[in-house]
């Protein structure tokens, strides 16, 4: 009995050092694959956090890269603004200071500028422009570059700004055929001693020349008055007279149609055909102008080089442009001769344009307002 209950022992031992065993194995499996679990979540942290080192680094220079291009952008977009404006403005000051007719000033401002000082002549121009302002509602003026085409410019410049179209004579013949009409028809071999301002006797390059004056007119006398927007007239107008060149020509044709209109003038007094304006009655009346000839040789040749228009090549002027040339003459202020009209005789559908003149030489346009 002893034995047997000393093998049950033995076999409880065994069941309970088995069991023991099976636990423990059961326990380092347990750790075991806690320690694996630990070790996996471990490495996974590690792997992540090299793997945000290298990202945080990748957006640092990114970040760094994109600061950068914008400081850049940012600078080049300074430097094109300031280069824009730069530019702009050196054409504006280009533009201003080739356009010959600028742009409207106020005109008591002007005189107050202009004629400074106590002295009689001073004062007397300072009430001369303030009647204007008053009295004529002449508010404004655009100043004409002072050389010996600025009436012809400020004549021509409204006229343009103004889209006045030819005038009637002008619609019914080809203007671009006057220099060959008046040296093949009327036999004026003369002509080629035309001066064209400073250029003094072309010879018998000075048919061609002419020929390309009358186109110039022309073209734009043509494209400007069949512009409707008073704006891109404007723009026109101060484009076109920037142009030097292109500005002579125009003058330079509008004084062969002045020589052309005396021709005609001179050829009907010869045959006594129709009564002609008494206006060529003055022109031929002169010593200097009695003939065609002799008009060019002593007024035409010299206008643009050494002198103005006169108050007869003034009416003559306003003739053949069918416009009434309205003249404020300020040194004339308190006289009757303050207001002149040229010509002196003229049809009410003239349109009319306006100028004012401090010494019968050089002129500026007013600018009404009501």
């Amino acid at each position: 009995m002893q034995r047997r209950h000393d093998r049950e022992a033995s076999k409880n031992r065994d069941q309970f050092t088995e069991q023991e065993k099976q636990s423990r194995i059961n326990h380092s499996k347990r750790s075991v694959g806690r320690h694996e679990v630990r070790s996996w979540t471990t490495a996974t942290k590690q792997s992540l956090c090299l793997m945000w080192q290298k990202v945080k680094v990748q957006l640092m220079l990114s970040m760094s890269f994109l600061v950068t291009i914008f400081w850049y952008c940012r600078r080049l977009y300074s430097f094109l603004v300031q280069l824009l404006k730069w530019w702009s403005n050196y054409l504006q000051r280009k533009l201003i200071r080739n356009l010959s007719v600028l742009t409207e000033v106020d005109l008591l401002g002007y005189s107050a500028r202009e004629w400074k000082g106590e002295t009689k002549q001073a004062k007397h121009m300072r009430e001369a422009y303030e009647e204007l302002f008053w009295s004529y509602h002449t508010k404004y003026l655009r100043q004409v570059r002072r050389d010996n085409y600025c009436v012809l410019r400020a004549v021509l410049f409204q006229i343009f700004s103004q889209g006045i179209p030819f005038p009637s004579w002008m619609k019914e013949r080809d203007i671009l055929k006057l220099p060959e009409k008046l040296l093949y028809s009327q036999g004026c071999n003369w002509i080629q001693q035309y001066s064209f301002g400073p250029e003094r006797y072309m010879g018998p390059s000075a048919f061609g020349k002419l020929r390309k004056c009358m186109e110039t007119l022309k073209t734009n006398w043509t494209e400007i008055s069949a512009t409707k927007d008073h704006k891109e007239r404007g723009n026109l107008c101060n484009t076109l007279f920037s142009d030097e060149s292109k500005e002579h020509k125009l003058y330079e044709a509008i004084k062969f149609i002045m020589l052309y209109e005396v021709v005609e003038a001179y050829e009907q007094i010869k045959n006594r055909e129709e009564p002609i304006h008494n206006l060529f009655s003055l022109l031929f009346a002169r010593d200097s102008s009695s003939d065609p000839l002799s008009f060019m040789m002593n007024h035409l040749n010299s206008i643009g080089d050494s002198i103005c228009l006169d108050q007869v090549e003034l009416s003559l002027l306003g003739y053949l442009l069918e416009v009434k040339i309205r003249v404020y003459r300020l040194h004339r202020f308190n006289t009757e001769e303050f207001q002149v009209n040229y010509p002196d005789e003229y049809r009410r559908e003239w349109n009319e344009i306006s100028l004012l003149t401090e010494d019968d030489r050089y002129y500026h346009i007013p600018l009404f307002r009501t």
